[in-house]
């Protein structure tokens, strides 16, 4: 483990520091044993000697250099025991408990912080190459953190934050490319230093060659992702990282809890027929039959428009909710589809064109109470959705109604923790999934679409797309006699 690297020119030698990463904590132990904790990872330390108990607390409370480490363990065990707790730092860089701090003499330059634990969690090495031009990875990410800019990427499990200012030059500059050279020029240090720093960038994966960019853009695997659906892949599932994932209750201690019934009140409520289930499954097909039939069906019949007795039962079985009682806390329900948590963020809101029985407008689905909320009437974004709706469905003329699903991503978001938005994504699907079923077996033309105008339905609404943004859109109607139940699917 290199620590120092004479400078040239005249600089100052590259030097490293270390400390406990922030997300983990030391715990003593009754036996003298210590216990490093983080998240769902442990590693106890059994019954260690004065030196290493004591470089283990002064790597929890702040940055300890290589030198520190030396004289802390001979001041009080002597030399002979400097050499152990160096193998133990080692191992604990190795197993990515550490951070790393790189600096020139005693201008730190930047930090280096792992996202992952264990080992092998470290990237690879990947020194960089003299005299060759650099340029900012397509997956790297800037974002303030801890008073500084931090860059991540998507492709590595180690984060660099940038300590000196000097540094987001540097990393602005590499988008069109930058040497060596150039890094001395901006961060004024040796060309030995800047050697490192571009060393650390490129492990990171936050520098790329200019071939490597290239790849990125042009070669598969990576040239299908973008760079906000990879990060977003990542960073809802474990294993790749040691990032708190999961029902942690982050918010438990900040906000309280949003009920499960969504308060509205903007007018009189339309309150709607309660549908007889025990004489709709001695009509509906038999299961295997609706799944076998599902399809999406561009056409409605507006000679026969779809009916508010019709549209009462399908959204009753779609989303009616129950509530059940609290976990954790939190106020939890039952619907027909599954949702993470029993928490069902997801509510329904018809933009009504042709529903005999109702008048044109936008409404919410109280699926608690089982009735229409209005929202607005029909304004110009009223037609701004329903002609995109139009659109992104394929349809020879304008659907009768567009379920626009949202989410209550605060409700959800206080419980879970890192996959919080793949989980609403989740239960979109799953959602759509029953909307689709439901359709079916009531005879009525559904159709899913992959995207909606959101800011149409934020103004139209008045919502916050912050608090309960738009995620999923369905198109329903009547079905022509003529149009058969099968008309397939397109991509």
């Amino acid at each position: 483990m290199t620590t120092v690297v004479s400078g040239s020119g005249g600089g100052p030698p590259v030097q490293e520091s270390y400390r406990l990463r922030r997300d983990a904590e030391l715990r003593p132990g009754e036996d003298g044993s210590l216990t490093l904790r983080q998240t769902r990872f442990r590693l106890t330390l059994g019954q260690p000697g004065m030196g290493r108990r004591a470089l283990l607390l002064r790597l929890a409370a702040d940055w300890v250099s290589d030198v520190e480490v030396s004289r802390l363990i001979s001041g009080l065990e002597g030399e002979s025991r400097v050499l152990p707790a160096q193998l133990l730092l080692r191992r604990l860089l190795a197993h990515s408990w550490l951070e790393r701090r790189v600096q020139a003499d005693d201008r730190p330059l930047l930090d280096l912080v792992p996202t992952g634990l264990g080992r092998g969690s470290l990237p690879e090495s990947r020194p960089h190459t003299p005299g060759v031009r650099y340029r900012l990875s397509r997956f790297a990410t800037l974002q303030p953190e801890r008073g500084m800019l931090v860059a991540a990427s998507s492709l590595s499990t180690l984060t660099v934050g940038c300590v000196d200012p000097a540094l987001g030059a540097v990393l602005a500059a590499a988008v069109p490319g930058v040497g060596a050279d150039a890094v001395a020029r901006t961060l004024g240090v040796a060309a030995a230093t800047a050697g490192r720093v571009l060393d650390e960038l490129a492990t990171a994966r936050i520098l790329v060659t200019d071939a490597e960019f290239e790849a990125e853009q042009d070669d598969a695997p990576l040239a299908y992702w973008s760079p906000e659906e990879l990060r977003l892949h990542q960073r809802s599932r474990a294993g790749g990282h040691a990032l708190p994932v999961g029902g942690t209750y982050r918010m438990r201690e900040r906000f309280a809890p949003q009920p499960l019934r969504r308060p509205y009140d903007r007018g009189r409520a339309v309150e709607l027929p309660l549908p007889d289930l025990a004489t709709i499954a001695k009509g509906d097909p038999a299961f295997s039959q609706v799944v076998a039939d599902r399809r999406s069906v561009r056409d409605h019949d507006d000679a026969s428009p779809l009916p508010v007795e019709r549209l009462a039962e399908f959204l009753y079985r779609s989303q009616h909710t129950t509530v059940v009682g609290e976990v954790g806390g939190q106020e939890v329900g039952h619907r027909p589809y599954p949702g993470g948590g029993g928490i069902h963020e997801l509510e329904i809101y018809p933009l009504v064109a042709r529903c005999a029985g109702l008048d044109p407008g936008l409404y919410h689905y109280d699926a608690v109470g089982h009735r229409l909320e209005p929202v607005a009437g029909w304004e110009p974004a009223a037609d701004r959705l329903l002609a995109y709706a139009r659109a992104a469905g394929a349809m020879p003329r304008p659907p009768q109604t567009v379920l626009v699903v949202t989410a209550r991503v605060q409700r959800l978001m206080w419980k879970y923790e890192g996959m919080s938005y793949a989980m609403i994504l989740k239960d979109a699907g799953v959602l759509t999934q029953q909307m689709y079923l439901v359709a079916t077996a009531m005879g009525l033309a559904p159709c899913a679409l992959g995207a909606g105008d959101s800011q149409a339905f934020a103004e139209l609404s008045g919502l916050d797309p912050l608090v309960e943004p738009s995620v999923a859109d369905f198109l329903l109607g009547s079905r022509r006699v003529d149009v058969p139940a099968a008309t397939g699917d397109r991509p």
